[in-house]
C-alpha cells in the first residue's frame, strides 16, 4: 500500500499536509487527530494506523496547524487548546475526503489522541451523517464541552491504567455523552503508553473496534 502526500485545504489560504493510503478494497478511512505538540509525524499514531491497514482501513494522517502556526505554538502553546480551530480543520478534512474520487464513497472514522480526541468529538457532532465512529486515546473529551451533547457516533476511549487524572476526566465525559461509548483500560500505562506492549493494546482495541463497526454499517 502506497502512501500519498496530500495537501488538504482547510480554510481560506491554508493548507495541511497529510499522508493518505487507500487499501484497493477499503470501505473506511481513519481520519487522525494528533495530540497538543505533536504532528502528522507522531510514530504511536503512525504504529496505530499501521495496525489499521491490516483490517483493511485506509488512513489519513494530517498536520492540524501550518509550519508558522507550528512556531507560534512552540513558544505560545496558544493553538494547541483552540479545540473550534482544530474541530474546524478536522471538519473541513471530512468534506475534503467527500469530494475525492478515492474516498468519497467511504466510511469516515476518526481517531483522536490527547487534545485532538476533542477536535475529533467536535468534527463528529459537526458532520453526523459522515462520521462512522470516533476513537481516542489518552483524549481529553472534556475539552470539546458542549459538542459531547451532540456526538451521534458511537465513541471508544481508550486510557492508561495509571493515567488517573485523564481517566477521570474521560469518566466524566463519558457520563455526558449520549451513544454507545466503552472505555478500554490499559493496564498499568501512562499517558503516552509507553509501557511494554501498550500501545500494541491501543492499536488492537482500535482495530477491533473500527473494523466491528465498519462491518456493522455494512450489514455484513
Amino acid at each position: 500500500m502506497n502512501s500519498q502526500s496530500v495537501v488538504v485545504p482547510v480554510g481560506p489560504g491554508v493548507e495541511l499536509a497529510g499522508d493518505l493510503v487507500v487499501p484497493p478494497s477499503a470501505r473506511a478511512v481513519v481520519l487522525f487527530a494528533h495530540g497538543s505538540g505533536s504532528s502528522r509525524h507522531s510514530p504511536r499514531n503512525r504504529q496505530v494506523a499501521a495496525a489499521l491497514r491490516t483490517a483493511g482501513l485506509g488512513t489519513l494522517l494530517m498536520d492540524l496547524l501550518t509550519e508558522e502556526e507550528e512556531r507560534e505554538d512552540a513558544v505560545t502553546r496558544e493553538h494547541r487548546f483552540d479545540i473550534g480551530l482544530l474541530g474546524g480543520r478536522l471538519v473541513a478534512a471530512v468534506d475534503w475526503l467527500a469530494d475525492r474520487d478515492d474516498t468519497a464513497d467511504l466510511l469516515v472514522a476518526l481517531f483522536g489522541a490527547s487534545t485532538g480526541a476533542a477536535a475529533a468529538l467536535v468534527a463528529a457532532a459537526e458532520r453526523p451523517a459522515r462520521v462512522l465512529t470516533v476513537v481516542s486515546r489518552g483524549g481529553r473529551p472534556d475539552l470539546a464541552e458542549g459538542a459531547l451533547d451532540a456526538v451521534r457516533a458511537p465513541v471508544l476511549l481508550i486510557v492508561g491504567g495509571r493515567d488517573r487524572e485523564v481517566m477521570r476526566l474521560n469518566e466524566e465525559a463519558a457520563r455526558r455523552l449520549r451513544v454507545p461509548c466503552t472505555m478500554h483500560v490499559v493496564p498499568g500505562a501512562t499517558h503516552l503508553f509507553e509501557e511494554p506492549g501498550a500501545l500494541d493494546d491501543v492499536a488492537d482495541a482500535a482495530r477491533q473496534w473500527c473494523a466491528d463497526h465498519v462491518r456493522a454499517a455494512a450489514g455484513d
